[in-house]
């Protein structure tokens, strides 16, 4: 039994991508020797529920809630209806339940303060329910290494002082190497001493395991939310690419609407050489035996490629004002990493283009950024549980 513990808290409103990379982190954190609960906040996700259990994390799901669109202004509960008063309620007694069970020497809140201002209603009493407890958890952020759209100075003010006043640590998902906080916050030196740059967390890559995808062209767009567009023109692009004659597997995502994916299923059967399926839980060994990858540009499908050392192209989602995808990829393109198209950009010809530019490079190598995050966050997260504990 570990006699150090840890509670994680993640909210996950679109996308899966906070909650994967949640549960990378909770699983590296019990391989180095802490006992950890990991609270989610979004909508199941079944798979990734097990994948936390089968690595030792007590895995505890919330009353969920998601976004309505893009705006991310109003969330919905689990039968999809405006949440109220009395769902907040409820939610908010369920965090602190969770987190008064679990008995932890550190807490960690993904994103927020940077982030998750709609769910300041449970957040705020479980840092003030964590910072006047008899037995004080140390406090740290789990933030990724680029922000949404850039906040106003009052945003940052208010940021800047929650982390002041709560927050023993900012542990920064990135490398400064590749990108500085500061670039999207540019309050960064105020805190500059609670700062942790860990790395970029991603699950460790391994040699392919068996052939799947040996040669193939993997698109892929995630959970699928808002993957459509790119699917259909990686679709549409086939034929006019050097790899035409290569099989192209292209994974919709469970998040897809099924109406979208029949459109897809029906321009797949048009084609030669399509197989298009839901998602893969043998993901990374088709990155690790691929051709050539088409993909969103999300953290972690950034990070599995680039550790696999796959051949790229990615096509940043920029809808609604988000940079964040945009500004990462563009990064790792100047690295010669990888191909990049803008969402604003994206045709048929423009990807066909790009894939034909990657297919001509070699694979890439990963060793110029760290990948190790996983393991070095769950190092400080520790560290983090020792001090108060000494």
């Amino acid at each position: 039994m570990n006699d150090r513990r840890a509670f994680l808290y993640v909210q996950h409103l679109l996308g899966i991508g906070h909650l994967k990379r949640a549960v990378t982190l909770a699983r590296a954190a019990v391989a180095a020797g802490l006992e950890v609960t990991l609270a989610s906040g979004g909508l199941p996700v079944p798979a990734l529920a097990a994948d936390a259990n089968l690595g030792g994390v007590r895995f505890v799901q919330l009353p969920p809630a998601s976004a309505a669109d893009l705006t991310f202004r109003t969330l919905l509960d689990g039968n999809g209806r405006p949440v109220d008063d009395e769902w907040r309620r409820v939610r908010r007694e369920a965090l602190l339940s969770a987190w008064r069970l679990a008995e932890p020497d550190v807490m960690v809140l993904e994103l927020f303060p940077f982030g998750r201002r709609q769910m300041r209603f449970e957040l705020l009493p479980l840092l003030e329910a964590a910072a006047s407890a008899v037995r004080r958890p140390a406090i740290a952020c789990s933030v990724r290494d680029v922000l949404g759209s850039q906040k106003s100075p009052e945003r940052q003010e208010e940021t800047l002082a929650l982390v002041e006043r709560y927050f023993d640590r900012v542990l920064v998902h990135g490398d400064p190497g590749v990108i500085a906080f500061d670039r999207t916050f540019p309050g960064a030196g105020r805190i500059a001493a609670r700062i942790e740059y860990t790395g970029y967390v991603v699950d460790e890559a391994k040699p392919a395991d068996g052939d799947a995808g040996r040669d193939e062209v993997i698109v892929s767009a995630g959970g699928g939310a808002v993957g459509a567009g790119l699917l259909e023109a990686a679709i549409r692009a086939k034929p006019m690419t050097v790899l035409r004659d290569r099989k192209w597997r292209v994974l919709a995502g469970n998040n897809l609407p099924d109406e979208e994916f029949q459109k897809l299923a029906r321009l797949a059967a048009g084609a030669n050489g399509i197989e298009l399926e839901r998602s893969r839980p043998d993901f990374t060994t088709l990155l690790a035996n691929c051709a050539l990858s088409v993909s969103q540009a999300g953290y972690n499908t950034l990070l599995e490629t680039v550790g696999a050392g796959a051949r790229a192209v990615v096509v940043p989602f920029a809808a609604g004002h988000e940079t964040e995808q945009t500004l990462r990829a563009r990064c790792f393109a100047g690295r010669g990493l990888l191909e990049m198209v803008e969402e604003s950009a994206l045709a048929p010809q423009t990807l066909a283009a790009a894939i034909d530019r990657a297919a001509q490079k070699p694979r890439v190598s990963p060793g110029s950024i760290n990948l190790d995050g996983a393991q070095r966050s769950a190092a400080s997260i520790m560290r983090l549980s020792m001090e108060k504990t000494s």
